[in-house]
């Protein structure tokens, strides 16, 4: 038994010594690892406290443990966003444990003596230290991936660069330095405005809406189902609209830039589905699936659609739109400009539902001007992951049958009185 054992053991080190390489490779690790030490140095600098214990193993659970904390911030912000259905309330659910964070921080720092008390002191103590420097770096993340989204910079380094910065501000304010107390009072309630201002003239506008105008609904629709169609056939009537226009996303920017690191691919081909796997060179602390591993092709989705459009009656209120150049150059962005220049002085109306997706395409529309949102909070048990997976009845007839034509792996996929070549997945219309 105890040979087993140590074999057992000797198998495992070297899977576990390759974990351990990703770990240390991981984009997150290294950004924590370094955020972590401008932190020490800033604050060791303007405090005058190189060698104190508090501050030294303080800097050390941050550098190790930053990862895991941002995961736990996206999970609570994700949580509020499924409860309550307003981007206010996501942002108090992300702000919550980054305060907590930061509280038991200058804690520490405070009764350890790693902090000048007099300096903490002109900010109003150290819990009003931790909470304008959570607003800080809730506002530097959100500049950081404003940034990012429109292609500047890239992710990783925007939020580096902007934790950074936070970082030796608060070091410096806090410490009671003439000029970086008043600016780092300033960017704490500076940011914390922006931040949940935003959200609370998102959330207004969502309520007090006028009827009239034209519906945005963009999401992966993995595929398109009856929830959908509902959030269509009540936008409709509710907002009084004109129409619905639906894009399907291409590939989601997420995997798109994965791709080009080599981070993800496609392993293979099943019902239809592309299922999508990490490599060696993708970050362990990244969750690059947070809705599946199973994709269907962005040609095949947008035949499900129309399908699905056509049979529920909705063909004159629905248009199926699909800007691949645009959207593969600047995403939903370019796609609601385009939507603009086509309908100029046209009122816009964003429909989604209160998942990490919608919510997701919720702040898109946020940055992209006056757009006025339609959410639905998502209280049913229709699960595209469900559905990927095999569940039956929470898509519209013609939609099932499709894709159990592409689980039989027809080469001709028949619906709706139409006919498509079906390539490894792709349909395309005629033979």
């Amino acid at each position: 038994m105890t040979a087993i054992d140590s074999e057992r053991k000797s198998l495992n080190f070297p899977l576990l010594a390759r974990k351990i390489r990703q770990y240390l490779r991981s984009p997150s690790t290294q950004l924590a690892a370094v955020v972590a030490l401008i932190s020490y140095l800033s604050y060791a600098y303007a405090h005058i406290s190189w060698t104190n214990p508090a501050l030294i193993s303080v800097s050390v659970f941050t550098g190790a443990f930053l990862p895991s904390y941002a995961k736990l911030s996206n999970k609570a912000e994700l949580w509020a966003n499924n409860r309550f259905g307003f981007v206010t309330a996501g942002r108090l659910g992300r702000f919550a444990p980054q305060y907590a964070f930061n509280l038991a921080v200058f804690w520490i720092m405070y009764w350890g003596g790693a902090l000048n008390r007099d300096g903490i002191a002109s900010v109003g103590g150290f819990a009003s230290a931790a909470l304008l420097t959570s607003l800080a770096s809730q506002g530097a993340q959100y500049i950081s991936l404003f940034l990012f989204q429109r292609g500047i910079g890239d992710a990783n380094r925007n939020v580096l660069a902007g934790l950074s910065a936070t970082m030796v501000l608060v070091a410096f304010g806090t410490a009671g330095v003439p000029i970086a107390r008043e600016a780092f009072l300033a960017v704490g309630l500076g940011f914390g405005a922006l931040v949940f201002g935003i959200g609370l003239l998102s959330d207004i506008r969502s309520k007090v809406a006028p009827k009239g105008g034209i519906g945005l609904f963009f999401g992966t629709f993995n595929p398109f189902h009856n929830t959908h169609l509902a959030i269509i056939q009540r936008a409709i009537e509710e907002r009084g609209l004109d129409k619905v226009i639906i894009h399907p996303t291409l590939i989601p920017r997420l995997h798109a830039d994965a791709f080009r690191k080599g981070q993800i691919r496609v392993a293979r081909l099943e019902n239809g589905f592309q299922i999508y796997e990490t490599t060696e060179k993708a970050d362990l602390n990244a969750d690059y699936f947070p809705s599946g591993r199973q994709f269907l092709p962005p040609e095949t989705r947008r035949v499900l659609i129309e399908l699905a459009v056509a049979e529920s009656g909705l063909g004159d209120k629905a248009e199926v739109v699909f800007y691949r150049e645009i959207y593969d150059s600047k995403g939903f962005r370019g796609v609601i400009a385009e939507v603009r220049r086509r309908h100029p002085g046209v009122r816009l109306h964003g429909l989604h539902g209160t998942d990490a997706g919608g919510m997701s395409v919720r702040a898109t529309m946020d940055e992209c001007g006056w757009i006025y949102p339609w959410r639905i909070l998502r209280r049913d048990k229709v699960s595209a992951t469900a559905i990927r997976r095999g569940a039956k009845g929470m898509t519209s007839a013609v939609v099932t049958d499709v894709l159990e034509q592409l689980t039989a792996n027809l080469p001709v996929v028949t619906a709706g009185g139409r006919r498509f070549r079906n390539d490894n997945g792709v349909l395309t219309e005629g033979e």
